[in-house]
């Protein structure tokens, strides 16, 4: 394995918000909008269906905690959570993080599919006859 900087422990306390048993959290270093986090196991792990029962439910928790924490520092109207999971989905840190994006109104023209848009013609279904 090549060295993971996720790994790192000063990587783990350099800009950490939050932390449980299982993950750490902090801002992202490239946000897409004010506010934008990671949430991190401790542990190597490359994949989101690798982790265990126990670690699921503590990413949930941190998660939670990183949310309502944002609500009071940003206040946006919505959020975006998503994982990138493996290199044909886009992942480049080889090392689980779930995204935790605030979403403001306006912050684009049209938000309608949400994270959909990785690939833009299948974003906004609605344009494409689908009926609610």
């Amino acid at each position: 394995m090549t060295e993971c900087r996720f790994c790192s422990p000063s990587y783990q306390k350099e800009r950490n918000v939050m932390e449980n048993k299982y993950f750490f959290a902090n801002f992202d270093d490239n946000p897409v909008t004010k506010g934008h986090m990671k949430v991190i196991p401790k542990r190597h792990v490359g994949s989101f269906f690798d982790l265990a029962d126990e670690e699921m439910a503590a990413a949930y928790d941190l998660l939670k905690k990183a949310k309502k924490m944002l609500d009071k520092k940003f206040n946006p109207d919505a959020y975006n959570i998503g994982v990138n999971d493996g290199k044909a989905a886009g992942q480049t840190v080889f090392h689980l993080h779930i995204h935790i994006i605030p979403r403001y109104f306006g912050d684009v023209p049209d938000p309608t599919g949400g994270v959909r848009n990785v690939i833009p013609e299948k974003g906004n279904y609605l344009k494409s006859g689908f009926k609610k």
